[in-house]
């Protein structure tokens, strides 16, 4: 079955974009962490910026992508109704016009159950964009988490994740610090307990 992959940037206290959802202040790329998200995962820069950053890589690891709105509201408000026309994507909303672009696909059902279904689909694995919201929703169906840890506070914004207090142990795999950038890609496995048998007593 195909994993849904939870790939994203964040602050060092938990956060993925300021309140109003932009997400500039994590500045731009430097050349170490644009090679490796060349080398690793160039499929999730968008259609627009692949030429502009000298992406010509096929795709490694995914071939469909899911997103919230709110997510997807910054592409729109710049005018891309198809901002990563490389993958197959799909927009969870209940406001978003269905016929808004032909290569998007606006689901109106409830997202975990057709989360689910899209993982029994062939093909790569899917890459999860976010947001909080919408990643919280859908946490039981998280295979992996690829968090790019960067070397910033937010003091508060969108969270990684959100949703009512549920704790839940990850399973570590690795963690890849970037060059001088101070970003650390670290990954965990997901879709483990989140009863108290799960967690630490104390520390």
């Amino acid at each position: 079955m195909r994993k849904l992959i939870y790939y994203v940037a964040s602050t060092v206290d938990g956060f993925i974009a300021a309140p109003d959802g932009d997400f500039a202040f994590f500045g731009p790329l430097n050349e170490e962490l644009n090679a490796y998200i060349n080398s690793r995962y160039p499929e999730t820069l968008p259609t627009a910026l692949r030429e502009h950053f000298g992406v010509t890589a096929p795709n490694q690891v995914f071939d469909t992508v899911v997103m919230g709105r709110g997510t997807y509201e910054p592409a729109l408000n710049a005018g891309i109704t198809s901002p990563y026309a490389h993958l197959e994507q799909f927009v969870f909303s209940s406001t978003l016009d269905p016929a808004i672009d032909p290569a998007v696909t606006v689901v109106t059902e409830d997202a975990l159950p057709y989360v689910r279904k899209l993982k029994e689909r062939p093909g790569r694995d899917i890459w999860l964009c976010g947001g909080g919201a919408f990643a919280g929703a859908v946490r039981s169906e998280i295979d992996e988490y690829v968090i790019k840890l960067n070397p910033v506070l937010a003091g508060d914004g969108i969270p990684l994740t959100a949703g009512p207090f549920d704790p839940a142990r990850l399973t570590f795999m690795d963690a890849t610090p970037v060059g001088s950038s101070g970003v650390v890609v670290l990954r965990y496995r997901g879709n483990l307990m989140t009863d108290d048998r799960a967690l630490p007593t104390e520390g």
